[in-house]
């Protein structure tokens, strides 16, 4: 059977390597790429029986060149599987829409390989097969190093475990202070018995039974003497040394406890301050939008803007307020017309999961780590629960009272109309700098038209 092909496209050389070193553990051939352009540039001469594709990549991202090889009828037909951190049944959903057959993952076990293979076809069917069962992968460990060492470079740096570093220094230390030790004395007791052996006298013929029996010469007590002190010396500086490394291992111990400790703190400032910026920025860009609007012309009353913190329904207390106001000023200027009401929703970098709930990610977070980019709150809500019952209040009671003039029309524009652009995506892009711009668009807008209320 001739051998199946596979094309694995990641800007990351380590995870290319990884994948293809388990990929040709299949015998499957594979050639890579570095970027979607080059993928395909690459289907342009060449029919790969599946392509891996990673998601963020410099240019065009995964899911865009998805979506341009499915929409390319001579290649729509090569299956495709995204090779990727990303995850979460929203991003699945979305990848499988566009096209691909499914996800998997980075940190992807052998198990998960030989799954994958089977459902793009790869690999034979194993109730088909009369070969013994495929042996497991076992990446070789220069690439498995090598793996981890490029992703923590190009994704989240890690801190060093000082403790265990500092723990597996002492056991060796102690080991090589052993082993000195044992080859120490085995050197002096072989020159103890040596010269124990040259200080023997020769073997002395018997005598004659009736000759008086030589006086034997005693053997010399010196040797041992001098080895049972070489070993209580080095005994002794062996204690002093292991005491002195027990010492110094409880020094460091308590040093990495205080600065765990300050460390936390730390991170508990970081997140008050990253809150604190928040509430400012959503406040200055209620100011800035509010200042930079041109008063419309023949007196008509301007329009308002009001930033929305994620995770608040769009008409509660507070835009309640601004309404009443609002209304209050059009009725005092003998305003006759609609007031529209529109909600749009920002899409911001979250952290958490659908079980837990979602919250805005760290600022300092890189958006490639961002469990989910959306706003799943936003979207949960009905019409019903997007108002306050003040709010509601309100505004059925304005429509009871139509004598006023004056209508009032809410609308829900999701995110299909933000203020602002959203930055362009980076590997040095963060939470911070993509949620500035999902605060500006998480707003409600109060506009006026002018005429005979409905």
């Amino acid at each position: 059977m001739a051998r199946k092909s596979a094309l694995v496209v990641d800007d990351s050389k380590s995870a290319r390597v990884i994948l293809s070193r388990m990929l040709e553990k299949y015998d499957i051939e594979v050639d890579t790429a570095e970027s979607a352009e080059q993928a395909i540039e690459y289907l342009n001469n060449h029919r790969p029986d599946a392509i891996f594709m990673d998601h963020l990549m410099p240019g065009m991202d995964g899911l865009e060149a998805v979506q341009a090889i499915k929409g390319n009828p001579e290649t729509a037909t090569i299956p495709i599987m995204m090779y990727t951190s990303q995850e979460g049944e929203l991003y699945v959903g979305q990848a499988r829409a566009l096209g691909a057959m499914g996800v998997l993952p980075k940190q992807v076990r052998p198990v998960d390989v030989s799954k994958v293979l089977y459902e793009l076809h790869l690999l034979p069917d194993r109730r088909d097969s009369a070969e013994p069962a495929l042996a497991p992968v076992e990446l070789d460990t220069a690439a498995g190093a090598a793996g981890p060492a490029a992703g923590t470079a190009d994704r989240r740096p890690a801190g060093p475990d000082w403790g265990r570093r500092v723990e597996t220094t002492v056991k060796e230390t102690g080991a090589d202070i052993r082993r000195f030790i044992v080859a120490s004395l085995d050197s002096f007791a072989s020159r103890i018995v040596t010269d124990v052996r040259d200080a023997l006298p020769a073997p002395v013929p018997p005598e004659p039974a009736a000759a008086p029996p030589a006086d034997v010469p005693r053997q010399p007590v010196w040797p041992w003497a001098a080895a049972l002190g070489a070993a209580t010396l080095i005994a002794a500086a062996c204690a002093v040394m292991w005491a002195g490394t027990r010492e110094e291992l409880t020094r460091v111990r308590a040093e990495l406890a205080a600065l765990t400790a300050a460390n936390q703190e730390l991170q508990r400032s970081r997140n008050d301050l990253g809150a604190t910026v928040k509430d400012l920025t959503s406040a200055l860009a209620a100011n800035v939008t509010a200042a930079s609007t041109p008063p419309p012309p023949n007196g008509t009353p301007s329009p308002r803007v009001e930033a929305v913190p994620y995770g608040e329904i769009p008409f509660d207390k507070t835009r309640f307020e601004v309404l009443r106001d609002y209304l209050t000023n059009l009725e005092a200027q003998g305003f006759r017309g609609t007031v529209r009401i529109t909600s749009s929703s920002g899409l911001f970098c979250l952290s958490g999961s659908s079980a837990d709930g979602f919250t805005p990610a760290p600022p300092a977070t890189p958006l490639s780590r961002c469990d989910l980019i959306g706003n799943p709150f936003d979207e949960s809500l009905t019409s019903q629960q997007r108002q306050s019952l003040d709010f509601a209040n309100l505004v059925g009671s304005l429509r009871q009272h139509a004598g006023t003039g004056i209508s009032v029309l809410i609308e829900n524009a999701g995110s299909s109309r933000p203020a602002t652009s959203y930055p362009q995506r980076t590997d040095t892009l963060t939470a911070g700098e993509w949620n500035r711009a999902a605060a500006f668009n998480n707003r409600v807008e109060f506009t006026v038209e002018a005429g005979s209320a409905p």
